[in-house]
Parts: C-alpha cells; structure tokens; sequence
C-alpha cells in the first residue's frame, strides 16, 4: 500500500480540546503519520475524577508517559500511579480509567498505536461533558460515541 505524503513540521495537529482545565491537545493524527500513530497531551486537573466510564479498546494500545504531577491509572482493576518520566502500556483489550487523587494538575503524554483514535472523539466527548454542567454526563451518550470510536465501555460493578 503506497504512504501518503506528508508534510513534516513539528506538532502539526497542535489542536487543544476540553473544559474547565481538563484537556487534550494533539500533537500528532493519523492524518499526520500515515496512521501509525496519535500522540496527545492530556492535562488533567488536581481531584479530577474522570467523569467518564471505564473502557477498554481492542484496536489500538495506549501508552501513557509522565510529565508533571501523578495520575493513577486502573487497569484491570490494579491502580498505578504514574508520574514524571514514568510510562505505562496499556494492552489492547485492558480495561482502564484514570483519576487525579492529588492536589496538583497533572500532565501526561499519550501516544496511541496504530492511531484509531482523534480528535473527533474528544470534541464528541467533551461536547457530552460541557452539556452536564458540572453533573453527571449522559452515560447511554457517552457510551454510544465511546462505542462509535472503538472504545468498549466496562459494565459498571454491581
């Protein structure tokens, strides 16, 4: 299959989405690498649980690298706490969240493989998120945009 062209320039996406300190920023689309890979920033403020549920992707894995303050991640239900210069791999098929359980922001890099994933998530997500006002978001809503990007949402413990 021939590569498409691209155009090399540094962080070409560059594109920051979310709410209330809570963010993404792309760094790198599949439209930029020929759909190898995704990179983005993820900023996640102090306390912040994440209001969304616990998934897991079958597509793609997901790594996470530490760069400033410590978000626990929870896959397969065993917490890990990462933090600068500190990276973690989450297999496909992992079922996974994260929460903030400090008081400082954090920010990670996270690079996914092959790149199933984009922006068009995040704007769908966050669009979910912003509607709440500060509540709980639609679950039957972000469930159904989780599904529709090939994120599988977790059955929540009874």
């Amino acid at each position: 299959m021939p590569q498409g062209t691209i155009d090399p320039r540094v962080n070409p996406s560059d594109e920051t989405i979310g709410t209330k300190g809570f963010a993404v920023r792309f760094l790198l689309t599949a439209g930029n690498s020929n759909g190898s890979i995704a990179a983005f920033e993820l900023l996640v403020p102090a306390a912040l649980r994440l209001p969304a549920p616990a998934h897991s992707h079958d597509h793609y894995e997901e790594t996470i690298y530490g760069l400033e303050g410590v978000l626990t991640w929870t896959v397969d239900e065993k917490q890990i706490d990462v933090g600068p210069g500190q990276a973690l791999c989450i297999p496909r098929g992992a079922v996974h969240r994260f929460d903030n359980n400090s008081s400082q922001d954090v920010k990670a890099l996270c690079v996914v493989t092959p790149a199933a994933i984009g922006p068009e998530y995040f704007r769908e997500a966050f669009a979910v998120l912003n509607a709440a006002a500060g509540g709980p978001p639609d679950r039957a809503k972000m469930a159904e945009i989780m599904r529709r990007h090939g994120l599988t949402p977790a059955v929540p413990p009874t």
